[in-house]
């Protein structure tokens, strides 16, 4: 039913895309728009892991590096892949100082986490392996080549939009809506594929900690790592990439871009809280506690490993 849901939901952003394409060009702008579409799920399934990474700068990193955190969180992500009866996915890092991390790929076989510097600096190790396990349930659910094509599409119908608001779209008003057309779906466009994002992304992201927590082994510690997540997301660290590529915010554990209080229509994710009592009930079962961190600092090098 997932997959089923997945299917639809990228079907209405592709619809979107031939619409944008009908309003700025008439039916032969929606076959164009149409083809392009076809075009670019094509291109996103082979391609749109290797494009994400490159727009955030993604190293890869093994075991010989010379930093022992980062030997850790290799070995880490190594060690819990196995466990969950997964490839070896490539490990990276991001220089940004925002704490986040997420995982691409078209499949288990071609898959890829990364995680910031500051999410290395700023957690301890069994929290680290909570978020990095949490990425790998997305592997594990086959999660990251929808959220990663979701993500290309959607951009590519942020700039459709934009095309079709400067560029007038049809003049024939009888037929297509002419420049009021064009300005609609410059506004409603974005607004539809951002819908779409949220849908897919929240729904999966409960599940994905679920299962990150029986990978991790440890509700408790995935518990603490987003709430300090959550606090630097709100402390003024920014995610300037993020900013830059709005499309992608949904792939992340935390929202990049801003911090939400609830689980509203117009949150790329669900409320930290929310997530937070789920894996504090998960944790009470398996007989762990999932409890808060007592103060969250936001100065750099705050975390024990920093």
């Amino acid at each position: 039913m997932n997959h089923l849901k997945t299917y639809i939901l990228l079907a209405g952003l592709t619809a979107l895309f031939m619409g944008a394409g009908y309003l700025i060009g008439g039916p032969t702008g929606m076959l164009i728009a149409l083809v392009f579409a076809l075009g670019l799920n094509a291109f996103s399934y082979w391609n749109a892991d290797k494009i994400v990474l490159r727009s955030y700068g993604a190293q890869e990193v093994d075991e010989s590096h010379p930093e022992p955190l980062i030997r850790h969180y290799v070995t880490d992500v190594v060690e819990m892949a196995a466990k969950a009866g997964l490839p070896r996915p490539r490990v990276t890092i991001i220089d940004s100082d925002q704490p986040n991390a997420f995982a691409t790929g078209r499949d288990p076989a071609h898959a890829a986490v990364a995680a910031t510097t500051g999410l290395l600096r700023l957690l301890t190790r069994d929290e680290i392996r909570g978020v990095m396990a949490h990425e790998l349930a997305h592997v594990k659910n086959r999660d990251t080549l929808t959220m990663t094509v979701t993500a290309t599409i959607a951009g590519a119908i942020s700039a459709l939009a934009n095309f079709a608001f400067f560029f007038g779209g049809s003049r024939d008003e009888n037929d297509r809506g002419g420049v009021i057309g064009a300005i609609a779906i410059a506004i409603l466009a974005p607004i539809a594929a951002m819908l779409v994002q949220m849908a897919i992304s929240r729904a999966r992201e409960y599940e994905a900690d679920r299962i990150g927590a029986a990978i991790g082994g440890d509700p408790a510690a995935l518990a603490r790592a987003l709430e300090k997540i959550e606090a630097y997301a709100r402390g003024g660290y920014v995610n300037y990439e993020a900013e830059r590529n709005p499309a992608t915010a949904h792939m992340f554990i935390i929202n990049p871009l801003n911090g939400k209080g609830a689980d509203s229509l117009f949150s790329t994710h669900p409320a930290t809280h929310n997530r937070v009592e789920a894996l504090m009930r998960l944790g009470v079962g398996q007989g762990t506690a999932a409890r808060r961190p007592a103060r969250v600092s936001t100065s750099p090098g705050a975390g024990p490993w920093g």
